[in-house]
């Protein structure tokens, strides 16, 4: 099968995907307790004005028929406005998530180097003292809630020393590029989470390539040290490491949740939270799907990228 087909089949698997994981999001928030009538109406409406909001919103209407509404409206590029503030889903997923797939950036930015040198290191070192201090820490590291590791830092960095701003306070109308203080808490913490799980991937990957005959032979022919490392392991766990990153890089975006409601940053995970807890259906939905999407799309990029360098690992030989 030639890379274009590949591609193809991945495609067209993430898309139907993708239709199942909105529906099942769809269908998740639907059956969570309470709606959004509350957030819009007000705690002291009555009955009826209750209801009338209720109509407004469709919310009396069927929830499939209200998913087969919105799916519709969707693949015209029409998310929907939500239920709180009638704002337009596509306006904030334009304003708020670049903010996030910057702080993604950065953290690979800071993870990717890092865990390939972990990983040669402790994987052409299987079983040594390094390779168990390493892969102990990193185990240990990915156990630990980021919210906990945040609040770690936060102690540190920002009370303790003082060096840091506590939250990331970013300037009304611009960007967090515009604070750039602001950006190294999140990434910090994203970073030790991706950190944890990068590097005990890797070291699989790279103790895997290092087994290898043609690196045993490269070992046997006097090959040694940071010879070995780049010029024989390294290129058998290219593939690999790529999905082990990708792996990684959907990792972050479940935890960036996490981290950008801790440190209020002003990314896509934020106002997913304030969405999910104002029971905001079409804010949650449009959310949710433009994220399972960039998972897809990074997991799609890192199974191409894999692929590419297999063939032509296999035509170098």
């Amino acid at each position: 099968m030639n890379l274009l087909a590949f591609a193809g089949r991945r495609l067209a698997g993430a898309a139907v995907l993708l239709v199942l994981l909105s529906a099942a999001v769809f269908a998740v928030t639907a059956v969570l307790p309470g709606d959004a009538v509350s957030a819009v109406a007000g705690v002291d409406a009555s009955a009826a004005q209750r209801a009338d909001v209720r109509a407004g919103l469709g919310l009396d209407r069927p929830a499939a028929e209200r998913y087969a509404a919105w799916a519709a409206d969707a693949v015209r590029g029409d998310l929907g406005h939500g239920f709180v503030g009638e704002r337009p889903v596509t306006d904030i997923l334009a304003t708020r998530l670049p903010n996030s797939l910057l702080l993604a950036g950065l953290t690979l930015a800071v993870t990717a180097p890092l865990a390939t040198l972990l990983g040669l290191w402790t994987g052409l070192r299987g079983g040594g003292t390094a390779d168990r201090v390493v892969s102990t820490g990193a185990q240990v590291l990915a156990a630990i809630p980021e919210f906990v590791v945040a609040a770690l830092l936060v102690a540190v960095l920002a009370v303790w020393a003082g060096v840091l701003p506590r939250v990331s306070v970013v300037p009304l109308g611009g960007t967090p590029l515009d604070a750039p203080r602001a950006l190294v808490l999140p990434v910090l913490t994203l970073s030790a989470v991706g950190l944890a799980v990068a590097t005990r991937l890797l070291r699989v990957s790279v103790a895997d390539a290092a087994a290898t005959p043609y690196c045993e032979a490269a070992r046997l022919g006097g090959v040694r040290g940071i010879r070995l490392a780049v010029r024989h392991v390294l290129p058998n766990a290219a593939g690999p490491a790529v999905q082990a990153l990708t792996l990684t890089t959907g990792a972050l975006v479940g935890s960036a949740v996490v981290v950008e409601n801790v440190f209020d940053y002003p990314g896509i995970g934020r106002e997913l939270q304030l969405a999910v807890a104002a029971r905001d259906v079409p804010m949650v939905q449009g959310i949710a799907t433009a994220l399972v999407a960039v998972m897809l799309l990074v997991l799609l990029l890192g199974d191409v990228c894999a692929r590419l360098i297999g063939a032509r690992e296999g035509h170098g030989r």
